[in-house]
């Protein structure tokens, strides 16, 4: 095994173990950005907040543990005008 491949090893088991650590509101809004990353790219706070009953302000607080944990999908803070839009790809 190469030093690059045993360095992706351990990424991927530091990306699990940080999954397993999430809260409930993380979980929750990491499973939400999975489920529908396939049809949108990009999702505002407020929006992400109303659909899973939370502030705008508690998914701003939670999403770098979300972006620290998220495997399967790549998040990027992306722009600022009229709250912060997160951009979500596969």
């Amino acid at each position: 095994m190469s030093a690059t491949s045993t360095a992706e090893t351990t990424q991927h088991a530091d990306a699990a173990t940080s999954a397993a650590d999430l809260t409930e509101k993380q979980h929750r809004i990491l499973t939400y950005l999975s489920e529908h990353a396939a049809e949108q790219t990009y999702f505002k706070s407020r929006l992400i907040a109303e659909e899973l009953g939370l502030s705008a302000k508690e998914v701003g607080a939670n999403m770098a543990a979300v972006i620290d944990a998220a495997a399967d999908i790549d998040v990027e803070k992306w722009g600022y005008s009229s709250g912060t839009t997160w951009m979500v790809t596969q």
